[in-house]
């Protein structure tokens, strides 16, 4: 018999290194944030996404140029940018598993409500397609991350909705989603979570102000919101219907 050949080994590092493609880690935040911001009905520039990743402009600009050079984005004339369908199938790809992800800690794994993105964030870019299809099992006919916002995919998409801040008084308004954008300030879920600012709950509004903010009352008890808050929570709004007098 002739001599057994040695078995090549690799670890799981390696096997990531050899021939691995598509976007950079710090690229796929940049994606990430350029679906967020591609679902408001408003122009996508490099200051918002600068603002958002708390990024100095120089840097964004740098990044924005290795991603147009690479197919993933598309900036005009007035520099506006646009995903590309590249740079689009691969942003719906990583929205989706950071939000099946954060489903994932919040239902399985029991992760306080406030603190499911963050711990996402941290998670999400070793996520293998193995485990994330295994995670996706887990989380059943899931639509929505905690937050509120539609998992790609999922057949949920953004439905009308009214900002808090634009709300009138004297109608029930019910809680649907927490704008992405607030998902980066822990210290703001933490708040919303304890004053029970959550999807699916439901307030009257006995009084707003665009100066001072709008008040939500449940089960007795009022919170006011500033208008910086009252901006990143967008719901439902219903008329109360007045009671019917007895025969």
């Amino acid at each position: 018999m002739g001599d057994v050949p040695p078995i090549k080994r690799t670890s799981p590092r390696q096997r990531r290194r050899v021939g691995m493609e598509g976007p950079t880690t710090k690229e796929r935040d940049y994606l990430e944030v350029l679906y967020y911001l591609s679902q408001r009905s408003e122009p996508v520039i490099a200051a918002q996404v600068a603002r958002w990743l708390a990024l100095q402009p120089p840097t964004v600009s740098h990044a924005l140029q290795e991603m147009e050079r690479k197919g993933y984005i598309q900036r005009d004339e007035r520099g506006e940018i646009t995903l590309t369908p590249l740079g689009a199938g691969l942003a719906e790809g990583i929205v989706r598993r950071h939000r099946i992800l954060e489903r994932f800690l919040a239902d399985v794994v029991g992760v306080p409500w406030h603190m499911v993105h963050e711990e996402a964030v941290h998670l999400e870019h070793a996520l293998s397609p193995a485990l994330e299809d295994r995670i996706t099992i887990l989380v059943g006919d899931a639509t929505t991350c905690p937050h509120g916002n539609p998992i790609p995919g999922s057949g949920a998409s953004y439905t009308p909705a009214v900002r808090l801040d634009t709300t009138p008084v004297g109608v029930l308004f019910t809680i649907r989603r927490i704008e992405e954008e607030a998902e980066e300030r822990t210290d703001l879920l933490r708040y919303l979570e304890a004053n029970r600012l959550l999807p699916g709950n439901q307030f009257f509004i006995p009084d707003a102000s665009p100066t001072y903010g709008v008040t939500l009352r449940s089960c007795n008890r009022d919170t006011t919101l500033s208008p910086e808050i009252a901006g990143v929570i967008w719901g439902e709004v219903a008329a109360i219907e007045p009671r019917s007098s007895g025969a």
